[in-house]
């Protein structure tokens, strides 16, 4: 598939169906099985948070669709909800990650090879968030929600922000993997050249960004492997 493609109106409508349709199947199957499990994991995403470069969201944060993604978040997590019966049998947790750093997929993945030939560089402005997280730390959070928990178990979903306890630019991002590839890093692209390669709607989950705290994932008890951008990215790139 042409990458400039992908958000067409016909990519849009299988987006959103791809994840609503699926999780609401799960959700009915849930529901209906005579024997519910005790643990129900969604894992959406941090675009239900506007772009800002001074709110700082928690979990606790209100929120209200604003733009394609946002609205999509939404809906599939009111996609995921249980029904009151099921609600008290089988603990629901919602997982919102920021972008996913792993050396085999993902966002890592298609920018190493410019970094690699030195051709790295921030992204717009660069002073955006950057809300980020390692792919091992998410399946950490995955694993550490599937637990079974003494708590009651509630009809509202506990949500948990997947991204690291450190708050990063993509400025910083961009740096630091600069630095620990030892490569320069001054070819900055800008957002007028993001928004007429990729569209304005793909290209501002690259150029805007939200401070996103993983409050609720730290009170859990959850620890983290790789909390700071220079841990996670000698792992990816050493690995």
């Amino acid at each position: 598939m042409n990458p400039l493609r992908w958000w067409n109106e016909s990519y849009k409508k299988d987006l959103f169906a791809s994840r609503i349709d699926t999780t609401k199947a799960l959700a009915q199957a849930i529901a209906a099985s005579p024997t519910p499990p005790h643990s129900w994991v969604l894992v959406t995403g941090v675009a239900c948070y506007k772009p800002s470069q001074t709110a700082q969201y928690t979990e606790d944060s209100d929120w209200t669709p604003f733009d394609l993604l946002s609205r999509l978040v939404k809906e599939w997590e009111a996609a995921g909800r249980l029904p009151q019966d099921t609600a008290l049998k089988t603990k629901q947790v919602v997982i919102r990650p920021g972008a996913v750093l792993g050396r085999d997929g993902g966002a890592m993945k298609q920018m190493l090879t410019p970094f690699w030939l030195g051709l790295g560089g921030t992204l717009g402005s660069g002073r955006q968030p950057f809300p980020w997280i390692h792919v091992s730390d998410l399946a950490g959070i995955i694993t550490h929600a599937l637990e079974p928990s003494s708590d009651t178990p509630s009809p509202v979903p506990q949500v948990f922000n997947g991204v690291a306890p450190a708050n990063n630019t993509n400025y910083e991002f961009t740096k630091e993997l600069g630095r620990v590839l030892n490569r320069p890093t001054i070819f900055p692209v800008p957002g007028f050249v993001m928004n007429a390669l990729m569209g304005h709607e793909r290209a501002i989950v690259l150029t805007q960004g939200q401070k996103v705290a993983p409050e609720r994932t730290l009170e859990s008890g959850f620890q983290y492997q790789y909390p700071d951008l220079s841990s996670a990215l000698k792992q990816i790139v050493g690995s």
